[in-house]
């Protein structure tokens, strides 16, 4: 049916049209099949190139032939014909032919406005029709006052600081899962456990469908010098390391698992120890006169990064923290 239409069309339509298809479709499935390296996709650009080469031999012999009448007409197109000379003694009556340049730019025109529209169509639907969740969002995570440990640690970061801080859009990256998105991503402004609210503990979490990463930053004058020692003391020898210019120490420990049963009897079930978390705790500043962050990654399988995602993680966010982490 197609092919029938075209072949209707006058021939200063039908060329230009018959031109215009091949090199567009020509040239675009060369370009995949050269970037793709397909041999058989290259082997279709050729038969579109060559169709469109000998179209375009036609149209030039169809102009010469209406420059010159002497010559024969080509034989890919049947090409208008001059009008008949009227019998002598009437006067002729001059009639307009079509313009064969203007047919051809028009033709050239409505084809090509109707490529673009079917190139880019399926682009611009794919993102109408996107249906990938966005990834989640810090803000608005913590409303209300901020303890009072905070005003005495006037240069402590805020659960909302660290969680802006912690859900990068390169996170998943480093984690070694670039194709994840976070599921979630809150911050709380706390303060550290048997201190009588006394020292600022805030902390972020971001998890994703493999990992759950952990930042939390504790400001008391606890250093991570005195931190290995007591590990030392009670038996532990890890992994130390220098992060920025300051100590760092490597960790592992389980999780704590906590079973809420609302329908039972038992409003909680015991204690249970979760999935092992891999901690790096890094000094504030370098000269690591008290305090520092805590990174954790932990996930629900059991399995754990290598320690230099860990690493990785510490080099972009700690300096991006807002207050002491520039120090």
């Amino acid at each position: 049916m197609l092919g029938l239409l075209l072949r209707l069309l006058p021939f200063w339509v039908r060329e230009p049209l018959f031109i215009l298809v091949g090199s567009v479709f020509g040239v675009r499935i060369m370009y995949l099949a050269a970037h793709e390296q397909n041999w058989a996709a290259a082997g279709i650009g050729t038969a579109f190139l060559v169709f469109t080469a000998v179209r375009v031999h036609t149209v030039v012999r169809a102009l010469r032939a209406r420059r010159s009448p002497d010559q024969p007409a080509p034989a890919g197109g049947t090409v208008p014909q001059p009008l008949p000379q009227p019998p002598p003694g009437l006067p002729a009556t001059p009639k307009k032919e079509p313009n064969a340049w203007g047919q051809a730019f028009a033709a050239v025109a409505l084809f090509g406005a109707l490529a673009a529209a079917v190139w880019v169509a399926p682009h611009m639907t794919a993102d109408g029709d996107d249906n990938t969740p966005a990834p989640a969002s810090c803000s608005g995570s913590e409303h209300g006052k901020l303890p009072k440990a905070y005003a005495r640690t006037p240069k402590a970061a805020t659960g909302d600081e660290l969680c802006e801080a912690l859900n990068r859009p390169d996170l998943a990256e480093l984690m070694g899962t670039p194709d994840e998105r976070a599921t979630s991503a809150t911050g709380t402004s706390g303060t550290s456990a048997l201190t009588n609210g006394k020292v600022a503990e805030p902390e972020a979490q971001v998890e994703f469908d493999t990992y759950t990463v952990n930042l939390s930053a504790t400001y008391n004058k606890l250093s991570v010098a005195q931190y290995v020692k007591m590990m030392k003391t009670g038996g532990e020898n890890n992994r130390t390391d220098t992060i920025l210019g300051r100590p760092a120490v490597f960790s592992s420990d389980p999780t704590m698992k906590i079973e809420i049963n609302l329908g039972g009897k038992d409003s909680s079930g015991p204690v249970e120890a979760g999935p092992l978390a891999r901690t790096l705790t890094v000094a504030l500043d370098r000269k690591d006169a008290g305090g520092y962050y805590d990174i954790t990654v932990w996930s629900e399988s059991g399995a754990l990064p290598d320690d230099g995602v860990l690493l990785d993680i510490a080099e972009e966010v700690l300096p991006t923290i807002p207050g002491r982490a520039a120090r």
